[in-house]
This record gives structure tokens, sequence and C-alpha cells, in this order.
């Protein structure tokens, strides 16, 4: 399995393209005026608290205020709030716990109104991002995810994720983690510290210390505006990296220098071997064009999803719910029974609908209407090929038993935007004619004339939308070949995935836009 990262850059953000054997399995974007990402901490101000909810509303910074519900202030608030005080203060100045004297918990049933009160100064995490008409959703649970582990301040706990099944391994890590952990600090290890050895882990630990600091520090400035952003997640790209590199990774490549070089040193610091991975993208054919992506994501994202052998899924957004529908289409087996045709549909659908939630970070509630099977041990056999599909998505989730019904329910955390793009494109005969393209192509030469005859002329490609493209390539002579005997000179033409039916540009041989 070869796992690749193609990272799109412009000047307003980012678009993440993780490959697998070549195929879309991941897009994300990092947008330049996200101000709230997952993981970010801030220094904030209760707007008011509501009994009734019991949660309070509060400011940090959005549009719609963030919501804090009473059960995710965390157990160690009270101490979260004494210690910060004494920074502000000046009586905590290397910022550790080690002589810290912990606060009671608070009561796990209590009331919000008797814990923080309207106009305070509180320190929240962004646990949610802000979604449609929603604010953030917030916690003073605070945590900092390294590579390895997850550093909880106020806490003495250790733990293993779940997803670490040796018991043996289990006790060596805890073993390790103990030996270098410091006093009031509780520490998860995540999946990937599974073999890790002891140094690898110290200087994980030591990483998400400095962060802690750097938090601290930021408290510590007097006099300063509430609310503020005291420590960001790393860059969206750094983060990827932290939670998915593995040693399937054989390329990460991007158009970005400035990305490339960050990158690079944080392999360095993670994994030395690997930073030879990475590389700068430097083509006049934009880099989601020459990996097939745009290609891939016009497929993947529409209503309708095409999948192998005729078979396709239908997927409906509501308010409440996500709906996708599995149609066989025109699949046929003349080997097979109905039976059998219709579980190998739906285990081809499932594998396609486990890609599709990752895709589009589909959150809420699923449901999933398959093929009819009647029998128990086909049932069984598309719930559990369903279940080890989704055993790759780091967001969680759970699934159900195909229902009575033959209904599959899936819930999954919902932590930000879902990814929507759309892949419909007016349609340009709107008097249902073909004149269009020849419309088009008369647009085309007539810049073609202009670009051809200019005096700087300096070779020219023409970037259209694959259908133009090839009605430009057809036949002998096609129109490509009658340009070049009219003006002795040969025009490139590239098909271009990207483009709207009748979008088209010119370019000069260095890759500079004409206009």
């Amino acid at each position: 399995m070869n796992t690749e990262l193609i990272i799109r850059s412009n000047s307003s953000d980012i678009d993440f393209a993780l490959l697998r054997d070549g195929k879309l399995i991941e897009l994300h974007k990092d947008r330049n005026d996200n101000k709230f990402a997952v993981g970010d901490i801030f220094l904030a101000k209760v707007k008011k608290t509501l009994n009734g909810l019991n949660a309070s509303f509060v400011d940090v910074g959005s549009e719609k205020d963030a919501f804090l519900h009473y059960h995710d202030l965390g157990p160690k608030l009270l101490s979260l709030q004494k210690f910060m005080k004494q920074i502000q203060a000046g009586k905590n100045k290397d910022y550790l716990l080690k002589n810290f004297k912990l606060e009671n918990d608070i009561n796990k049933n209590g009331s919000i109104e008797k814990v923080i009160k309207a106009g305070q100064k509180i320190l929240v995490q962004v646990v949610k991002e802000p979604i449609s008409t929603k604010g953030p959703r917030i916690s003073s649970e605070l945590s900092i995810a390294g590579r390895y582990l997850v550093l909880v301040p106020f806490s003495d706990r250790i733990s293993v994720s779940q997803k670490i099944n040796s018991k043996t391994e289990k006790e060596r890590l805890k073993r390790l983690v103990k030996s270098i952990k410091p006093k009031g600090f509780g520490v998860i290890l995540r999946t990937v510290a599974e073999n890790i050895k002891v140094a690898d882990l110290d200087k994980d630990l030591q990483n998400s210390l400095e962060r802690w600091k750097t938090l601290c520090e930021q408290i510590a400035i007097p006099n300063q505006k509430v609310p503020v952003k005291v420590l960001s997640e790393m860059n969206r790209a750094s983060s990827i990296l932290r939670d998915i590199f593995n040693d399937s990774f054989t390329r990460i490549l991007s158009d970005n220098k400035e990305l490339v070089e960050e990158l690079k040193e944080y392999l360095e610091r993670i994994e030395p071997k690997k930073a030879s991975i990475v590389k700068h993208y430097n083509s006049t054919i934009p880099i989601f064009e020459k990996f097939g992506i745009e290609r891939q994501i016009k497929t993947a994202f529409g209503r309708t999803v095409s999948m192998q052998k005729g078979a396709y899924l239908v997927i409906e957004h509501t308010e409440a719910l996500h709906v996708i529908d599995v149609n066989s289409g025109n699949r046929s087996s003349k080997g097979n029974t109905q039976a059998e045709t219709a579980l190998e549909v739906n285990l081809i659908a499932a594998t396609e609908i486990a890609r599709q939630l990752q895709l589009r970070d589909m959150g809420g509630i699923i449901v999933v209407d398959f093929i009819d099977m009647h029998t128990s041990e086909h049932r069984n056999k598309l719930y559990e090929h369903l279940k080890k599909e989704m055993q790759y998505s780091r967001t969680k989730h759970k699934i159900l038993p195909p229902s009575k019904f033959g209904l599959v329910q899936i819930t999954r955390q919902r932590v930000r935007q879902e990814r929507v793009i759309n892949t419909r494109e007016p349609n340009p005969n709107k008097n249902g004619t073909v004149e269009a393209p020849i419309v088009l192509i008369d647009k085309i030469q007539h810049d073609l004339i202009r670009f051809v005859n200019h005096p700087k002329y300096n070779g020219l490609v023409l970037n259209t939308h694959p259908f133009v493209a090839a009605y430009l390539k057809k036949g002998f002579p096609s129109i490509q070949q009658k340009w070049f005997m009219e003006h002795k000179k040969w025009i490139k033409i590239l098909p271009r995935d990207a483009y709207q039916y009748l979008n088209y540009r010119f370019y000069d041989k260095k890759g500079k836009a004409l206009r």
C-alpha cells in the first residue's frame, strides 16, 4: 500500500489530497481565515450562563458565541482557574505543576452557575469548529496533542489507545511514560506509539511541554484584551502528518516552497529517515491535474457516485441526517444467484461508503439503505466488512448491525463543516441545440489570432475543458492542425478537469497567463 500527500496552495487557502494507491481517500482545506481550528486554545470571557441548559455562552471572538456545557468544564476546572491566577500574578514562573496543589474536583452533576459567572475569564479549547449558524463548541478540559502522546494538565492518569491490542505492549508503554512524565500531567498514548522507544516518547513529551509553556507565557502577558488565542493548533499539513504518518508514505508533494521546507523540518523531528520524500512540485501543469485528483473530485462529490461494474450510490442530505441508497444499476452476474449478487454489490458499496464518509467528512447520523439480503450470514458478513473498512477513519464513529428493514445506521462525530463541492455546471445549451461549442471555438480563435500575431509571441498553450480539447483535436485535419497550417505555429492544447465546459485560457510556454 502506497500513501501520498499532494498539497495545492493558492493565495487564500491550501488543499490537501491524501491518496492511497492512487485513489483519493481524504480531502482537506486549510483556510487562511480559519480562526477557530479544533485544538486552538483561547483565553475567553463568559457572556452568560443558562441554568436551563446547564451551559454557558462564551465570547471567543467568533461571530456566534461559543457553547460550553457543564460536562465540558472538566473535573479540574477549579485547579485550572487557580493556576491561571497564579500565572497572571507572577507566582508561578516555571509553569510546571510539581509544586502546585490541586483543588477538589467539581461536582459531576452540579450546576454551571455555581462554578462560573458572567464576565469571568476562562481558558477554553475548541473541540468543534463553527458549523452553519452555530458557534464553536468548546471545553475547558485542556489537552495538547503530540505525535505519540497527548498531554493532559492537572492529571496523573496514564492511558493507552484501545486500538493497541497487546496487553504486554500497553504495560510497557505505561511503565516507560511513568518514568518520564512530570508531576501534575496526565498522558494519553496514541495508537502510533506502539513499539516506540522511550527516547522518542520523551522527545515528543518535551515538545508538548514546550507548547504548554508557550501557552502559559501568553496568559502571563499583563493587561491583554480578552478574547485572545493563546495557543494555535499546528498548521493543517503538520497536523495531518502528526495524526496519520506511517511507513506506507512514499511521497509528499507541494507546489509551495515555504510549505515544503516546513514539512521537511517537521519530518526531521518526527521521522528523520523519511524527510527526503518531501519534494517541491514545479511544473506548468497544475498539481491536482497532474495526479488526476481534479477528475476524482468531480466523480466523487456528486449526488450520484459510480462504483465498479455499474453499481452506484445516491447520497442525499437533510437537516437531521444523511441518507445513502445503494443501487445495483446494470450490474449482472450470470453465474451468481440473486442473493450472491446482492451481497457482492453491498460489499463494494460498503468500501465506497467508508471512503465517502472520510472524503466528505460527513458527521451526525448516516442511514444506509443496502440491497435487501435475506440470510443472517450475508448480513453479518456485510456488517463485519463495513466495520473493517471504517477502521481507517480517525473520527469517532459507531456502526449498528443491519436492521430488519436492511438499514445500517452510523453515527460519526462532527467536528468541522462538511466538505461540499458543487460538481454541477450550468447548461451551455440553453436553447437545446449544439451551438455552444461552435460559439466557443469562435471565441477561442479570436483570442488565438490576437496572441499568435503579437510581436512578443512566446509560444501558446491552450487550457480548456477535456470535451472541448477532444473536439479541437479530433479528425484529420483537426482544428488544431488547421491552426498550424494557417499560422505556421503549433498551438499546444491541454485538457483541464477543473475547468467548466465554456472556460478556457491561453498561456505562454513559460506558464504565464495571457490576457
